[in-house]
């Protein structure tokens, strides 16, 4: 068996709260940034890498995500009734993505400089790394205003707390997703069993990202763009 990624999975199922009034009637993905809702930014970055699949988890207002997505080719993996969050919803989503390691991306993000999937998929080794999570220094982040996520060593391994900010994209085997045992839960748990092991890496980023997690993320990440 292959331990490359051949699949991305596109967080799209969240509730998008802190947007307030924009995510009313429309889910998050489908915010426009510079003109192009956010989750068309994200599909850029996976068509770089050229995915034999493609597939998306829906909850919120699935009805609109899957009229803008299902003609792009994406496969989606409805949550209903629960939300199963970012861990449960990978799981949910294996018979779509397959048995490989999977490239997992967050739309509400932009980045400028090099394409982060491209990167990962340089420096994935599976013979080390479980999981290698793309980090953005603290300094090189546009409106980030909280404290860093993790810190590496010289060889990429990483822990909690630092200065490096988890910008939303990684490669990440998925076998260990099954020995957990609650339904719904965050990666955040399969992250901190593998820092354990040791089997926790980050590779850091060199250009600059923007979240766009509220309402003035949005022309933050339009200023961001027009930098380029």
């Amino acid at each position: 068996m292959t331990q490359d990624p051949e699949a991305v999975m596109l967080f799209a199922a969240g509730f998008g709260t802190r947007m307030g009034l924009l995510t009313q009637k429309q889910p998050k993905p489908l915010i426009e940034v510079a003109g192009r809702p956010l989750i068309d930014h994200a599909l850029d970055l996976v068509d770089d890498v050229r995915p034999k699949r493609i597939v998306a988890n829906l909850h919120y207002l699935p009805d609109q995500l899957e009229a803008h997505l299902s003609p792009k080719g994406v496969l989606l993996s409805h949550e209903a009734p629960d939300i199963l969050e970012t861990g449960g919803g990978i799981r949910a989503a294996l018979p779509l993505l397959g048995p490989h390691p999977v490239y997992t991306l967050n739309p509400d993000a932009i980045w400028s400089g090099p394409n982060p999937l491209a990167m990962l998929r340089t420096a994935w080794n599976p013979d080390h790394m479980d999981a290698l999570l793309m980090c953005i220094p603290v300094g090189q982040t546009v409106g980030h205003t909280g404290k860093g996520d993790f810190t590496a060593d010289e060889t990429g391994r990483i822990v909690r707390g630092g200065e490096l900010i988890y910008g939303g994209a990684q490669i990440m085997k998925t076998d260990g997703l099954m020995d957990i045992r609650e339904k719904a839960f965050s990666l955040n748990v399969l992250w901190d069993r593998l820092q354990q092991q040791d089997r926790l890496f980050a590779l850091t980023y060199p250009g600059r990202w923007c979240d766009v997690g509220h309402p003035k993320g949005i022309t933050l990440a339009e200023g961001l763009i027009a930098d380029v």
